[in-house]
């Protein structure tokens, strides 16, 4: 009886009943506020198979049973298997609670971004207020050599963004060599490693063209909308007239966040449509852009998902940018991320989106307007290419 109960309850409680706790910023796109009022009523014959189930097994099985708790986890996996559905999926406690860690966007290291250029350089992006940028490295600056290793093209630029993080204890860094960006001679510091608060905007002009401006969205937080506008204030500061926006290798984020972010481009209107079991709402921007006539080159990959592909596909109907790159993920769907009880979480896809034109993007992706084939070596063919065309469109001004 006692058994009988507890997985009626466990049922009933866990997977309808699902009580919230908070949401946690993931990699994909989801709603930032989650209804809390849940009005459910289950009847006792809901779960019927598995309380009869589990009342044979206390019966006749022969060895000891896992622990409740394992029996649970493996009964809810058991009903979302069953929704065949890759973005609904459930969590256990330690690696939930591993992934909010992550998802944090801190790290020991010394701060900076690599991009390899066209030419196959590795080039330094020094964060704000990060060690690599007080010990003088500088944006544009040429990474030579990691701890006396000569950094050349076989070494990818992953493999050397782990080099240069670590963890933060006293004397614990790294040696760098550069050439500096404003005259060309070689640097030589030894940089601490230290936490690191990772952005999600990067933003500068373009080294080899410095009338046109390079904004990169790493991710889609509640942070975002403040930092794109602050950086577009800038570029503007700046003079640019023509501007890059980096969308590569981003997996997503908050869906209004998105919303807001893609006015700041685009400004009043339809931005998506999004579709639930119940009905279709248009998600509109009441933003003004602050670049509506600057002409605009959209990067974008296989990695570019979920809320990246929401802005880019809202460039793109409204015809205001191009796409330039490979063909994107194809995350279409919103996932709304509830906490249970003991720390773990389920990710349940809750709706669909819809670009301005009724373009339907989950499976399919986005086509780029300009199709490019990567690099084998990883120069950025995609960033050169966006510059040629923005200067092309600036020369027919």
């Amino acid at each position: 009886m006692k058994n009988h109960q507890f997985w009626r309850s466990v049922m009933i409680g866990a997977v309808v009943g699902i009580s919230l706790g908070t949401f946690f910023l993931c990699g994909f796109l989801f709603h930032d506020i989650v209804n809390t009022n849940h009005n459910i009523v289950a009847s006792s014959s809901e779960f019927g198979l598995l309380l009869e189930a589990q009342s044979l097994l206390d019966q006749y099985y022969l060895r000891e049973q896992p622990e409740q708790s394992v029996r649970e986890y493996a009964a809810i996996r058991g009903v979302i298997s069953s929704l065949d559905d890759r973005y609904t999926f459930f969590i256990d406690p330690p690696v939930a609670q591993s992934e909010s860690d992550v998802l944090a966007g801190t790290y020991g290291g010394i701060g900076v971004q690599i991009k390899r250029s066209e030419q196959g350089e590795m080039i330094l992006y020094p964060f704000s207020d990060s060690p690599a940028l007080a010990a003088g490295i500088e944006s544009g600056d040429v990474l030579l050599a990691i701890n006396e290793t000569v950094v050349d093209l076989n070494m990818q630029p992953d493999l050397i963004d782990q080099m240069l993080r670590g963890e933060v204890k006293d004397g614990n860094g790294v040696t760098l060599t550069v050439g500096k960006v404003a005259d060309g001679s070689e640097f030589t510091a030894f940089i601490p490693f230290g936490i690191i608060n990772v952005p999600s905007v990067i933003w500068r002009v373009i080294p080899e063209n410095p009338q046109i401006g390079y904004l990169q969205i790493l991710r889609f937080t509640n942070r975002t909308p403040d930092e794109v506008a602050e950086a577009l204030e800038n570029l503007k500061a700046s003079e640019i007239v023509g501007l890059i926006l980096d969308l590569r290798d981003n997996s997503g984020g908050l869906l209004q966040e998105s919303v807001m972010v893609a006015g700041l481009f685009l400004g009043e209107g339809v931005i998506v449509y999004e579709r639930n079991n119940q009905s279709e709402t248009a998600l509109e921007s009441k933003e003004t852009s602050a670049i509506a006539k600057l002409p605009l080159a959209v990067l974008i990959n296989h990695n570019t998902a979920s809320a990246a592909e929401l802005v880019a596909g809202a460039i793109q109907d409204d015809e205001r940018g191009i796409l330039v790159g490979q063909q994107t993920f194809g995350k279409g769907t919103v996932q709304q991320i509830f906490r249970l009880s003991d720390g773990s979480s389920l990710h349940v896809t809750s709706a669909e989106w819809l670009t301005p034109n009724h373009q339907e993007i989950d499976g399919v992706g986005l086509t780029p307007d300009i199709a490019m084939i990567p690099d084998v070596n990883g120069r950025d063919v995609e960033l050169g290419e966006a510059i040629r065309q923005i200067e092309s469109q600036l020369d027919q001004e």
